[in-house]
């Protein structure tokens, strides 16, 4: 019974810390994104800020870092508030498998934990990686990519593709892949193992 009145307690005060943002989310890194008066910044659970509400914007922190805009320009720092990537970028994607999507100018491409280009920003768009490949276009095509910027394949557009498919994708991962799912507005196919078509 202790044990419960201390639960509602805790939560109690968790409520009275929130009422002051206008928008605070899920706990990520130990860290919960919350916004006032269109400024972004980071609590920690018991709503003491470790990161100032100084930001234009930011996404949740994932893997420890957090992506930040500070004018105008898009930049990485860690759960304590430490700036690790200086703003930078006119864009940019939260960290995936140890790598982040930027954009600089018109191209994008991805950044390590350190901040080093890894994979040369020569895209003219692209995803975050998931299950080790990211998608990429580049004049007009798409195409998957793996960690080291190898291109594995490329599709010539999601109406030529259908969820399910698993021959003609012109693809070679080692393993049998499938589309999962298309994402017309962004004209992405995904692959995924057979049991992603089941989810």
């Amino acid at each position: 019974l202790l044990f419960f009145f201390f639960f509602l307690s805790e939560e109690g005060n968790t409520q009275q810390w929130a009422k002051q943002y206008d928008n605070v989310d899920e706990f990520n890194c130990d860290v919960s994104l919350v916004t006032k008066a269109g400024m972004h910044g980071f609590v920690n659970k018991s709503g003491k800020v470790v990161i100032p509400l100084i930001y234009e914007d930011a996404l949740h922190c994932t893997e420890g870092l957090a992506a930040v805009k500070k004018d105008g320009k898009w930049g990485f720092v860690d759960s304590a508030g430490n700036e690790i990537v200086a703003p930078q970028y006119n864009d940019a994607n939260s960290f995936a498998t140890g790598l982040a999507v930027v954009m600089k100018g018109e191209k994008f491409g991805f950044i390590d934990r350190t901040g080093k280009a890894v994979i040369p920003l020569s895209y003219d768009n692209a995803t975050s990686f998931s299950e080790g490949l990211a998608a990429v276009n580049k004049n007009g095509l798409w195409g998957f990519i793996d960690k080291t910027g190898k291109i594995l394949g490329q599709h010539k557009g999601y109406p030529f593709y259908t969820v399910g498919q698993r021959k003609g994708l012109d693809i070679a991962l080692g393993k049998p892949a499938f589309v999962t799912e298309i994402i017309p507005e962004t004209n992405t196919v995904v692959l995924g193992d057979e049991s992603d078509l089941n989810r």
